[in-house]
């Protein structure tokens, strides 16, 4: 599977990006500019179900990171490679096993527990997908959110494919490892992240860096403190 993606930029490096649950490659629009600026190629991928992407109602999570991978190698073979992936484009970014030089996940633990009730967990989906799609219900309930913001995670709800989604969940336990030297940038204190997957990152020699009071969305929250915590990508940023 090939995966829609916004491709901008023409550096010589390539920074990939992606999204979370319900997002798209647009939920990224603050950060790909800024990541031009410094030289980026920007490939802002649609996940499997989300945006533009094709549909799976069969998706694994295997099969989600493979789609990342092919992906990644039809648009920029052998390009000195930054990735960054948010909550479950975290988790599907450390199944791919990428070889970057740079690899940050955003307030993922990188693992979630399977076996649920498909049926159950579409209509699940299928409710916040409603709400999502409204960008006044958006901002009511995410206050940091511009107009813009919410503009954004709106249309990324309208394209959300609740079954594809769900069938991730519906298989066994997912635990990826993280990179060996990887990046997580977390809210402090986090909903997602707990002190024992701290634990589990710090024996991979992760570098964890949180950010007090951030939402899970850290970039939409805190954008300053967002860039300035990952220097390896952003460089020095005032």
């Amino acid at each position: 599977m090939l995966l829609h993606t916004v491709d901008v930029g023409h550096g010589d490096k390539t920074a990939l990006l992606l999204h979370g649950l319900m997002g798209s490659a647009e939920s990224w629009w603050r950060v790909i500019p800024l990541l031009v600026e410094h030289g980026y190629r920007v490939l802002a991928m649609d996940l499997p179900g989300h945006g533009l992407s094709p549909r799976d109602p069969d998706l694994t999570m295997a099969k989600a990171a493979a789609s990342v991978t092919a992906t990644l190698e039809a648009r920029a073979p052998q390009r000195p490679l930054h990735a960054i992936g948010h909550s479950y484009g975290a988790t599907v970014l450390a199944a791919a096993g990428l070889a970057a030089e740079v690899t940050v996940y955003v307030d993922s633990a990188l693992s979630f527990t399977g076996g649920d009730d498909r049926t159950r967990l579409i209509e699940r989906y299928e409710s916040d997908r409603r709400n999502r799609q409204d960008p006044a219900w958006l901002r009511s309930s995410r206050p940091f959110y511009t107009a813009k913001d919410a503009e954004v995670e709106a249309r990324a709800a309208t394209c959300f494919d609740p079954a594809t989604s769900a069938s991730i969940s519906c298989g066994d336990d997912v635990m990826v490892m993280p990179r060996e030297g990887a990046i997580l940038v977390h809210a402090e204190p986090s909903n997602w992240v707990t002190d024992d997957d701290k634990h589990r990152f710090a024996e991979q020699g992760v570098s964890m860096r949180g950010i007090r009071s951030a939402a899970h969305t850290v970039w939409y929250s805190h954008f300053d403190e967002f860039t300035a915590s990952v220097p390896e990508v952003f460089g020095e940023y005032p």
